[in-house]
């Protein structure tokens, strides 16, 4: 063999250029460390009902380390798009999929509690009789006084609409380039979100029933209160994402992060008309 050929073979072998789009990601430890948190933290939490005191401790240890868990992997993928450059074309439709069947997964979520309310609510009878007793035909169960749907859930309608028309207004000045204007609209979607929560915590606070106060107060919380949940999720995604627009690390080719947490507020924005709808105003009638 030739020195000019050997030269060459060992060019390939040594070659470690990547010949395709795909993204091969790197060997991780975060998905057993997520395991193990989640299992300190189911453990803490069934212990901590039990009454045993060291539930006090794995508790808080548990779910300090899920935090660390998502805080360390999500940096990890902030990272692999913004520095490595490997969310390619093909690899962007991939995660474009997995997140619009993770959303799917949510719609069939709350798809649950929805159907337990209109089930109570269509055909209301006796449920679990001495604790959760419903006269046939009557709803709202008697002693259940309901909220005042043009009231403070009215003023939140109005901030969640308000909020999806400015991560859109985001969205906008991003695909044309405009960098402070999108910090700005991402500011007021934040703050908003963070408005929607207070507000959401006062009604709480000075509700006219409590939880075990039936089958409407049980579907009432479930229902509103893992929406509570999902808007403080995506308040904090948009956070993330305000944080990463400051430093410049969306563009108007590359803003995938971005584009998931306006779906993801789209989704709760949506979720929470048919709540105030079925929920506020006709499931108190």
């Amino acid at each position: 063999m030739s020195i000019s050929a050997a030269a060459k073979v060992h060019h390939v072998a040594d070659d470690h250029t990547p010949h395709h789009q795909y993204h091969l990601v790197h060997p991780s430890a975060w998905p057993i460390i997520g395991a193990f948190s989640a299992l300190v933290l189911t453990v803490g939490a069934v212990l901590l009902f039990h009454k045993y005191p060291i539930g006090k401790i794995l508790v808080p240890c548990g779910f300090a380390l899920v935090l660390f868990t998502m805080y360390s992997w999500w940096r990890d993928v902030v990272k692999e798009a913004a520095i490595d450059k490997a969310h390619t074309v093909i690899v962007r439709k991939g995660l474009r999929l997995g997140m619009g069947l993770f959303i799917l997964s949510e719609v069939m979520f709350f798809f649950a509690f929805f159907f337990s309310f209109f089930h109570a609510r269509l055909m209301p009878a006796d449920i679990l009789q001495g604790v959760w007793a419903v006269k046939a035909g009557v709803w709202p169960p008697a002693g259940i006084k309901t909220f005042d749907p043009w009231h403070i859930p009215f003023m939140n309608t109005l901030i969640l609409l308000l909020s999806g028309t400015t991560v859109t207004w985001a969205h906008h000045e991003l695909l044309h380039n405009k960098q402070k204007d999108m910090v700005k609209a991402l500011l007021i979607t934040v703050l908003l979100g963070m408005s929607f929560t207070s507000l959401q915590a006062y009604e709480y606070i000075h509700a006219p029933f409590a939880f075990k106060q039936g089958v409407f107060a049980a579907n009432f919380y479930m229902a509103t209160g893992f929406h509570g949940f999902h808007v403080l999720i995506g308040t904090i995604f948009l956070a993330v994402c305000l944080f990463r627009a400051r430093k410049g690390q969306f563009s108007e080719d590359h803003h995938l992060g971005f584009e998931f947490a306006a779906w993801y507020w789209h989704f709760v924005d949506v979720v929470w008309l048919f709540l105030f709808v079925f929920v506020y105003v006709l499931g108190g009638k």
